[in-house]
This record gives structure tokens, C-alpha cells and sequence, in this order.
């Protein structure tokens, strides 16, 4: 490609096109300077990003937002990639994130929650990040996980059990809504039955964990599934 990095604009942000082949630190400070270049026009904005050109480790992904958020006035709210079902996921959460947001009612985490971490909130909760093994995460609305679920998601902590758990990998060690549990059943192998647990398997496919019957099912993310939660 003639540039190092290019900008084009779609429905829900900025796709973020990269040269193939430049180093990753030398290709960082381009992508720096173009948003900077192009810091009057996103000047604010609150958006989704995509990449293109190039493979990039998590690691990276997050290096790139880091240095656009702390050094110039542009939000990233999430990453998009070319999954149409994580695609549709992350639009409906976006705009709900922004009815949220707008009324102060829901909140947005970006990082990484490690063993021994607790993110409490009182409201529905995003989170750009994964949730490793021995971290917890509480709200008392729905808990929306652009990333891997690993550890403990409690939602409807105030006794609703019509809140969701949502995750793009979804690999929880113990999921609670309102007042019934579900645990890995490669977690919980041995242990008793107890009273409204349900064990299920989890697959890697973007999913969601809602109660019925009194029981949480995981099923796999649909548009429809998406319009009746």
C-alpha cells in the first residue's frame, strides 16, 4: 500500500487500514500521527474500531487504542471485526451503551480483569477486556464481555432475573443471575447439585446466558435472540 496507515469511515466507526509489513513500533507512531491529523474532524467522537492490512495479537490491538485514547480526544468504545454475528453483538451494545450512557445508567470498562480483581457496579456493565480465572465481575444489569469470560459474572445482582451475560468467548468458571447459578461442568465435576444450578457446556462462539425455567441456559448469539433480550 502507498501509506502506512489509512482512515475510512463505516456505520459504526473508523476501520483502521495498516501496511502489512512495517514494524509494529514504527507503524504505531504513524497511527498516531494520522489521528492526530485527523483529530479536528473525530475531535470527541466516541466510536468502534476495525483493522485491516494486517494480523494483529490482542496485545497489540489494545497497544493501538491505548496510544490513540491517551493522546489525542477520540473514545474508543470497542473493536469490531468481520464476524457478523460479533458484528451485530457489539451494534447492539453500542447503542445501547449510548442510550445508557446518555441517561447515567450504564458504565464502561476497558482492561483486562485479573485472579483476585472485583468489578462491582450498580448498573449495567460493558467491558472491553477479558475476565480471567479468579476475578469477579458484579452488576445489578446486564454484563455485556467484548473479549473472554474465565472468571465469575454475577448479574441482576439485585434479585433480576431478566438480566444477561453476554461474551464473545464465553468460559466462565461460575455465572450468577438474580438468584440462579450456573458452573462449567468441567469446573464443578463431583461437586452436589444445588438448588436452581444448572451445569452446562460452553462452547467459543459468541453466546449469551439467560434464565428460563428457573434454570440459565447459554445459547448461541442470533439477531433474533439479540432483539428479545
Amino acid at each position: 500500500m502507498s501509506k502506512p496507515v489509512m482512515l475510512k469511515s463505516n456505520k459504526y466507526g473508523i476501520n483502521l487500514i495498516m501496511d502489512k509489513h512495517m514494524d509494529f513500533e514504527e507503524l504505531l507512531t504513524c497511527i498516531l500521527d494520522k489521528f492526530k491529523e485527523s483529530e479536528g474532524f473525530f475531535k470527541d467522537a466516541r466510536m468502534a474500531i476495525s483493522f485491516e492490512g494486517r494480523k494483529l495479537t490482542q496485545e497489540e490491538e489494545f497497544q493501538i487504542i491505548e496510544t490513540i485514547t491517551e493522546n489525542t480526544s477520540v473514545n474508543i468504545i470497542c473493536i469490531l471485526d468481520n464476524d457478523e454475528l460479533k458484528e451485530e453483538l457489539v451494534r447492539q451494545k453500542i447503542e445501547r451503551f449510548e442510550e445508557e450512557q446518555t441517561g447515567k445508567t450504564g458504565e464502561f470498562y476497558k482492561g483486562t480483569l485479573r485472579s483476585g480483581q472485583v468489578l462491582d457496579c450498580e448498573s449495567s456493565i460493558i467491558i472491553l477486556g477479558d475476565i480471567n480465572p479468579g476475578a469477579k465481575v458484579i452488576s445489578k444489569g446486564n454484563i455485556v464481555v467484548l473479549g473472554a469470560l474465565k472468571g465469575n459474572a454475577y448479574a441482576g445482582a439485585n434479585g433480576n432475573e431478566q438480566a444477561f451475560v453476554a461474551a464473545l468467548i464465553m468460559d466462565p468458571i461460575q455465572i450468577k443471575i438474580g438468584d440462579v447459578i450456573a458452573r462449567s461442568a468441567d469446573k464443578v465435576q463431583g461437586e452436589k447439585k444445588r438448588r436452581k444450578k444448572h451445569t452446562v457446556d460452553y462452547e467459543t462462539d459468541p453466546q449469551v446466558a439467560i434464565v428460563k425455567d428457573g434454570n440459565i441456559y447459554i445459547e448461541p448469539i442470533t439477531k433474533g435472540l439479540l432483539n428479545n433480550i
